[in-house]
């Protein structure tokens, strides 16, 4: 039997309060207020009440929560990234909301929009690795993706070929083609090199297109037309190892999203025109509108790219000078802290800056401060030795 039943009946049998509550190790004031739950919902009051609060004050407003599931669901239908930390993006950004990703992820869990993965490989299992410049390294990779015909039925197979810039993941080329032959890789390598820059390296995997390597016969030896143009240019070409993709991570999961976003849309392309068009759209979208959640303060990769001195042929591993990036916080006084030959200097950025994020390019005594989330050049100086503090001083 109940505490509650025993209590109301030796109250009910004739016995005070007082003494039913000492008898039992209650309060008298519990039992007084148990005996006025009694009479007035009789049986009920037997039963055990929810203990949650009449009104939660920190609670999420719902307006809030509704447009957490209604950017879920704009994004989802896009085929873009709709997880936790890209809806908070969304929401600081274009609605001035800030809301903390825990927080988002529970609002999802409890409107039944994530699915359990608990077969997942964790994230900490992998090994992660970014060049430090831009054109330090650019991965390529090619995928297929089938037309549509004009009454809606699988059509004929392309080829999609990505070049990416390792460092930012900016997406440097997309081209479709009927088939990728080794002349269309060196073709579209060119292309991207005389509007980006030429590379300081490549990564690829071992496709034929790409290399000869591991081929045997007339072509043990040999090289690819890529090949003989990035020796040529002192480009190192980088190969990983067979039937590991992972190597390659970063193409093959840009990849992936662009084909969900391709297969999200209502209207598939069913020329090549139409699909090359689809291709610059994402690239758009991807490289100046989307938040990657690998980059710092999930900047835009197009932020990232040129934000930063990039890398050119046979210059990042042999170059002598001191070449360096760093990342940190302006203070609440306005300034950076850097060391040089030997010494902690602090860099003047000024108050207004309190807080921001930046990344610092330096080479020997010159020093690059730059947003970190929106490129922008904060400050550009040469560092003088004789002093410690290395003041802003305003232009007049």
């Amino acid at each position: 039997m109940s505490t509650q039943r025993l209590v109301i009946t030796a109250v009910l049998a004739g016995q005070s309060q007082s003494d039913v509550a000492r008898r039992y190790g209650v309060s008298q004031g519990w039992v007084s207020k148990l005996m006025a739950r009694w009479h007035l919902e009789g049986e009920a009051a037997f039963e055990p009440k929810s203990r949650r609060p009449k009104n939660t004050p920190t609670a999420t407003p719902s307006a809030v929560v509704e447009l957490v599931i209604a950017l879920r669901q704009r994004l989802s239908e896009a085929g873009l990234d709709a997880g936790a930390e890209t809806i908070g993006w969304h929401l600081a950004h274009t609605h001035q909301v800030v809301v903390h990703r825990a927080t988002i992820h529970r609002i999802l869990t409890r409107h039944g929009l994530v699915d359990a993965q608990p077969r997942k490989r964790p994230k900490s299992s992998y090994t992660h690795f970014a060049a430090d410049q831009p054109n330090e390294c650019w991965q390529s990779d090619f995928t297929h993706y089938r037309l549509s015909t004009p009454d809606a039925r699988p059509g004929a197979d392309t080829e999609i070929i990505s070049w990416l810039d390792d460092h930012s993941r900016f997406a440097l080329l997309l081209s479709v083609h009927h088939r990728i032959t080794a002349a269309i890789v060196l073709d579209t390598f060119t292309h991207t090199a005389r509007k980006h820059g030429y590379p300081a390296s490549t990564l690829t995997d071992n496709g034929m297109v790409y290399t000869v390597r591991l081929a045997g016969g007339k072509n043990t030896g040999g090289r690819t037309s890529l090949e003989a143009e990035l020796f040529r240019r002192g480009i190192i070409q980088k190969n990983g190892k067979p039937h590991h993709p992972q190597t390659q991570g970063k193409v093959e999961r840009f990849q992936q999203t662009l084909k969900k976003w391709l297969t999200a849309k209502d209207r598939q392309p069913t020329t090549l025109t139409e699909l090359q068009l689809l291709l610059d759209e994402f690239a758009e979208e991807y490289n100046r509108r989307r938040p990657h959640r690998s980059l710092p303060h999930r900047a835009t990769p197009a932020t990232a790219y040129a934000s930063t001195v990039k890398a050119t042929p046979g210059t990042s591993a042999r170059d002598d000078t001191h070449n360096r990036t760093r990342s940190d916080r302006i203070d609440k006084s306005g300034t950076v802290t850097l060391r040089v030959a030997g010494k902690l200097r602090h860099i003047g950025v000024g108050r207004t800056h309190a807080g921001t994020h930046v990344t610092l390019l330096v080479q020997e005594l010159d020093v690059t401060i730059i947003n970190s989330a929106t490129g922008e050049i904060l400050r550009e100086l040469t560092i003088d030795l004789n002093r410690d503090y290395q003041p802003h001083r305003t232009k007049k």
